[in-house]
């Protein structure tokens, strides 16, 4: 017979035995992730967003952690806000050089970047809504006429914060010297902002000049935000009829579109030469180290990891995940084709796990 006392520590040994057991079956915590900080261009959203995916399956110890802004506002981020972002992509890759090599860390000194790797193209087109006014008679050989029409109501990025903005102001300046038509930018954005637009043509030059504040005047027909993306929720909402946007955007949404002629659309290789008598200046001193003017080039993304990432090897991860075949793939997918080759500046200061997978720029 057991006696109480007995049974009492034989139930305190099952006790203790199923605690040990219960501890000893209890899942490990897992280790805590890196977190890749990455400030990207709007346009950049839904294919940087599978990108995240993929490559987080790759790299499951790593926490992609993305924000997307107007391309300039992205840089913005780094030096003006001093943030601390990992990775750095925008629309332009031309703001790279210009807007942070120039800028320099106020602890260190040294530049916000050193290099860029210029990874994709894209065209300007127009989006729009089946149901948008005059939908049935827009054609890429009329748009302005349509557009300039006081009662089509058109959406356009912010051109001192996004680079679709001023790309879509020298689409203009394009359009008016290749279809011979000197009052085509006026009879659009002429009367529109509190502040005008300006525009003048002098030794082959046209110059688009961008005021401060960028203010349109009540009941104008041009619509302004601080970035395409924002203007896709207006377009699809019926309060805009068309918008300027990049042909990746207007496919990955289902938009109906209206394609630009290479001499206007910034997408043509063969065309730079074109595309370099216009220039946006912002007649504004946001940026105190340099003059804010960008002259016209074929559309190419940039990439840069900043100086100061917090995590570089794991950015340096990310960049070369973006350049692979796997990472051509996701993007591709998205209707936003990487360059067949990458082209980077500064190539010598590349870190080596990206010089592979690039071609240099400079001058041998």
């Amino acid at each position: 017979m057991i006696h109480r006392g007995q049974r009492a520590i034989r139930w305190l040994c099952l006790l203790a035995a199923t605690a040990l057991t219960s501890c000893s079956l209890q899942p490990a915590s897992p280790p805590a992730r890196t977190p890749l900080v990455v400030f990207a261009a709007g346009s950049l959203i839904l294919p940087f967003g599978d990108l995240e995916k993929a490559f987080e399956q790759a790299h499951p110890e790593i926490d992609v952690q993305a924000q997307y802004h107007g391309s300039i506002q992205v840089i913005r981020h780094a030096t003006e806000l001093h943030e601390p972002i990992d990775v750095v992509a925008t629309a332009d890759a031309s703001l790279l050089p210009l807007l942070m090599y120039s800028a320099t860390q106020p602890d260190t000194g040294e530049p916000y970047a050193e290099w860029t790797i210029r990874f994709a193209s894209n065209r300007l087109a127009l989006a729009y809504r089946p149901d948008s006014q005059y939908a049935g008679e827009i054609t890429g050989s009329n748009w302005f006429e349509i557009l300039a029409r006081p009662e089509v109501r058109v959406g356009l990025a912010d051109p001192r914060f996004d680079a679709s903005g001023y790309r879509a102001l020298m689409a203009y300046g394009l359009a008016q010297d290749v279809h011979g038509m000197p009052s085509l930018f006026r009879d659009m954005f002429g009367g529109q902002f509190s502040y005008p637009l300006t525009i003048f043509r002098e030794e082959g030059l046209t110059t688009i000049t961008v005021p401060e504040i960028v203010e349109t005047i009540p009941k104008a027909h041009i619509v302004v935000r601080g970035g395409s993306i924002q203007l896709l929720a207006l377009l699809e909402s019926g309060d805009i009829d068309y918008a300027f946007e990049y042909e990746s955007v207007i496919r990955q949404h289902g938009l109906e579109m209206v394609s630009l002629a290479d001499e206007i659309n910034l997408g043509a290789v063969d065309l730079e030469p074109l595309y370099r008598t216009v220039q946006v200046n912002l007649d504004f001193q946001r940026f105190a180290t340099v003059a804010p003017e960008f002259r016209g080039e074929r559309i190419g993304y940039g990439i840069t990891i900043p100086s100061n990432a917090p995590h570089p090897e794991q950015a340096v991860e990310f960049v070369a995940f973006l350049l692979s075949d796997e990472g051509r793939a996701v993007m591709e997918a998205d209707h936003h084709p990487l360059f067949d080759r990458a082209m980077a500046d500064n190539f010598a200061l590349l870190p080596e796990a990206l010089q592979a997978l690039c071609a240099p720029t400079d001058p041998p």
